[in-house]
């Protein structure tokens, strides 16, 4: 995006001089008027890093600006407001700067000529692949409204479950942390003026005694040893997860088999791929293109193996359903309802179906979890800590027995 360097006043009179980036010189000038600066020289400049945004991660973008973005897009297109003004109008009140400047890109294209479709599609950062592919089946069918709505129904089902999955388990992972801080800060601060008394008054202690203050030593000695280990272990898990096909396939079927919270994102996971996979065939995406857009869009590889698998059935002249059946994955329901889907030809209404069941059950699942959860992780520190205590109270007690 182009740089331009101003010079200008502003209301209180003063000069001030910097650089603004925007699509065009025009475009500029009403930037400043709305920061309340009155623009008195406006030249395009050579973007340097001193006067470039940086996007850290590539997407700037938050997620929740984006599902704002879709419903008011789509609710400005029913109104009937054209593509272009709907653009800059909510370029102009968004609070999110990644998205403000995308926008404004998006609507210099569309000026140009280009189709929104091809315009959004220059943004993957942005604009996903479902969104583009969507847009564009819908421009061809003459159906955008409906698209853009489903669109905006899409997003909010999806970002809504996101959500729900992150704060369950975000939970159990907080309290974990909390347990771990109080048992270090007793055994840097508590335990260690017991064990000195302990070792003054020369007396055998119990197991459970000798234990904890071999936890405490251990931990004051080697604490610098065990961070630079943990740290290492993070580095190591980190890069192959990123770089290793198969480290990275494991990891997700070690999540599904997880105890409790595996069968949580196993629901989710079908979910959102038999949700993302019905908004495509009810925007009249061609099934090949849908499978392969659902593949990079449902964020796991075990999901997206099976789904791969589904479309090499496909062109082989098979059913859809067959790999979805023989995969562990997947329970015999999805299979039997994509099944029936496509012997009657409302394949997008089944798929629709089974994604609102899991949506339903793991909005019913992560409620009881967070009901559970509390209490239990309130016991484990209870636990620990009593553990802790009872280890420092019992050779007290034979002291003051022995007294």
């Amino acid at each position: 995006m182009p740089v331009y360097k101003y010079v200008g006043r502003t209301t209180k009179g003063t000069m001030k001089r910097g650089t603004i980036e925007s699509v065009s010189r025009s475009q500029a000038i009403a930037e400043l008027q709305e920061k309340s600066i009155s623009p008195r020289e406006v030249t395009e400049t050579k973007a340097t890093i001193f006067n470039r945004d940086i996007a850290i991660g590539g997407n700037t973008v938050k997620s929740e600006d984006f599902v704002i973005y879709c419903r008011q897009f789509a609710t400005l297109i029913r109104a009937g407001i054209s593509i272009v003004q709907a653009t800059n109008i909510l370029a102009a009140q968004t609070e999110s700067k990644g998205l403000k400047k995308t926008l404004f890109q998006v609507e210099s294209e569309i000026k140009e000529g280009h189709t929104f479709s091809d315009s959004v599609g220059k943004f993957p950062k942005v604009f996903p692949p479902l969104f583009v592919n969507m847009v564009r089946a819908g421009e061809l069918t003459g159906n955008i409204d409906d698209t853009l709505d489903r669109l905006a129904s899409y997003f909010e089902k999806q970002n809504s479950l996101k959500k729900k999955i992150q704060s369950t388990m975000a939970y159990p992972v907080i309290l974990s942390v909390v347990v771990v801080a109080v048992v270090i800060f007793l055994m840097l601060t508590i335990v260690p003026q017991f064990t000195t008394m302990f070792e003054d008054m020369g007396s055998q202690l119990p197991a459970i005694t000798q234990l904890v203050v071999s936890m405490s030593n251990f931990i004051r000695n080697s604490w610098m040893f065990g961070l630079l280990v943990v740290g290492v272990a993070i580095a190591v898990f980190l890069y192959f997860y990123r770089n290793n096909k198969v480290f990275h396939y494991s990891v997700h079927i070690a999540l599904f088999k997880m105890p409790v919270f595996g069968k949580l994102l196993q629901k989710s996971a079908i979910a959102r791929m038999t949700r993302t996979l019905s908004s495509l065939f009810a925007s009249s995406v061609p099934i090949l293109q849908a499978l392969t857009i659902v593949e990079k869009v449902v964020g796991n590889p075990v999901i997206g193996r099976v789904v791969l698998a589904s479309k090499d059935s496909l062109e082989q002249g098979r059913p859809l359903s067959e790999p979805i059946e023989k995969s562990w994955v997947f329970p015999p329901l999805v299979a039997q309802m994509i099944a029936i889907g496509e012997q009657t030809g409302q394949l997008d209404f089944m798929l629709a179906k089974v994604a609102d069941f899991y949506e339903e059950d793991v909005d019913r699942t992560v409620d009881t979890l967070k009901s559970l959860i509390e209490p239990l992780m309130i016991i484990i520190l209870a636990g620990v800590v009593g553990f802790i205590v009872i280890a420092i109270m019992v050779p007290m007690f034979s002291i003051y027995g022995e007294m």
